[in-house]
């Protein structure tokens, strides 16, 4: 089904009654960004709500109450009225608060994304990756999580790509370098083997075109800026705009870290063989997504298993956008 047919009938759902959204979070660019990208593809301009709680509060979610101090009424609350005719919500301090939510707004029409870890989560959809072991009635499952990538935006940028990019020869790699997290660590081994790797396909004559994230260790910054030396090597060096989106859309390759399943979801809707470099550490669920989408996208092992071939472009944002919308209507009824 391509994503004009899904748009046109989104657009067709939505035009009786367009829903007031929120996005509840506890701020992470990695949580709030993807739900950003369901609420533009259901066509509304979303409410970015964001808890705090206290540490204290914190230590019990999700199974705990909310911090008193956030409860809806009082100054500065994520959940002051008027309430929402969908929440869509992610990550364990905000399912506290998305139980509250329903409690005093039983007609908004909540979503939660990613397995909140306890059944009372209040959410009337979950949605889930297949990598998660949580199923049920209420829960829907994709192999990639929601993003901001769309079709119509990467063609329009093929069509007119940044300069920058665009006198860059062919084959052009995309580099998308993630960093440390809580499961996964660069060592000093994993920097030189990603380097030597990235200098290697550089030497063969493709282009680079590399983005860093905030979380890409200092050295790791450092090897790759030499790697800006050589010819046809792109580094965006974080002044302007992060050109992340036309760097994906002018890929003929895919090189990504497995730090991140979100990055490599957003590499799956390029269509673009992908390779996967595995910092030290690492954890089952991240396997086990790569797994599952090994299953539909070409996916390879960096630098030591190069993919091939193209794919159908792997995006689930404007299906589970569809779901929400046919699901909210029900629940208005």
């Amino acid at each position: 089904m391509s994503d004009c047919w899904r748009l046109a009938r989104l657009e067709a759902m939505v035009e009786v009654h367009r829903p007031s959204v929120w996005i509840l979070t506890d701020g992470k660019a990695g949580d709030e960004i993807p739900l950003i990208g369901v609420a533009e593809v259901l066509g509304v301009s979303p409410d970015v709500r964001r808890v705090k709680p206290l540490s204290l509060f914190a230590w019990f979610m999700p199974w705990g109450g909310i911090d008193p101090r956030e409860a809806p009424g009082r100054s500065g609350s994520p959940l002051s009225p008027p309430f929402p005719d969908i929440c869509l919500a992610t990550g364990r301090r905000a399912i506290a608060y998305v139980r509250k939510l329903k409690r005093v707004s039983p007609d908004t029409f909540t979503v939660v994304f990613k397995d909140p870890r306890t059944h009372r989560h209040g959410g009337d959809l979950v949605v889930v990756q297949s990598h998660d072991r949580l199923r049920g009635g209420a829960v829907v499952v994709h192999t990639t999580g929601p993003n901001r990538i769309s079709e119509a935006a990467l063609a329009a940028l093929r069509e007119e790509p940044p300069a920058i990019l665009a006198t860059l020869p062919t084959p052009r790699v995309a580099v998308l370098v993630g960093g440390n997290s809580r499961h996964s660590r660069f060592s000093a081994a994993d920097q030189q083997a990603f380097s030597a790797g990235l200098s290697a396909l550089a030497a063969s004559g493709r282009s680079l075109m590399i983005t860093a994230s905030r979380r890409t260790p200092a050295e790791l910054r450092a090897a790759l800026s030499e790697l800006g030396r050589m010819p046809n090597v792109y580094i965006w060096d974080g002044a302007g705009a992060n050109p992340y989106l036309a760097i994906l859309a002018l890929a003929d390759e895919v090189v990504v870290t497995a730090d991140s399943t979100n990055m490599i979801g957003e590499a799956a809707s390029t269509g673009r063989p992908i390779q996967i470099f595995h910092p030290s550490g690492g954890h089952r669920k991240i396997d086990a997504f790569i797994a599952a989408l090994s299953q539909h996208a070409s996916v390879g092992r960096f630098p030591d298993a190069p993919a091939s071939g193209t794919y159908q472009p792997i995006n689930s944002t404007g299906e589970i956008a569809r779901l929400i919308l046919e699901r909210w209507q029900a629940h208005r009824r």
